[in-house]
């Protein structure tokens, strides 16, 4: 059984916080109003999917957006995974398999004092990411 949906275009007008939640606001071309939503009374309820278009009307990719702050959470994720702390313990990189002992490496390897660097030090995020392709190579092999 499909179940029915509504698709449109929409732009972001406004995002506030209310008692009952945080309310996006989008203004949508009188176009492109689709019947059915205006048929819906107020308070009915929606499972939403929202995917962010680039110039070319083309879904886009928000890592490649902000790449610094994709590198900060992947580096704290990657310290707290006891499978990459194995991974430099086999690799003689640490001597203990514990996130503190995985983050001083970190810093060292790519030369930074702390994760936030990633989002703007463009070499130390490469040095990041490459060590991160090939602890994910491992991984899946």
């Amino acid at each position: 059984m499909a179940i029915p949906s509504v698709q449109f275009e929409g732009v972001k007008t406004g995002f506030r916080q209310s008692k009952d939640g945080y309310v996006l606001s989008l203004a949508i071309h009188p176009d492109d109003v689709p019947a059915e939503l205006m048929k819906d009374f107020v308070g009915s309820r929606y499972m939403v999917v929202m995917v962010r278009l680039d110039e070319q009307d083309q879904p886009m990719n928000r890592d490649a957006e902000f790449p610094g702050d994709a590198a900060v959470k992947a580096a704290g994720m990657l310290c707290r995974d006891p499978e990459f702390w194995d991974w430099l313990f086999q690799k003689e990189m640490i001597f203990e398999k514990n996130e503190k002992a995985c983050t001083e490496f970190l810093y060292g390897y790519v030369g930074i004092e702390s994760r936030k660097e990633l989002k703007t030090d463009a070499s130390a995020r490469d040095l990041f990411v490459q060590l991160k392709k090939t602890f994910e190579s491992w991984r899946k092999a």
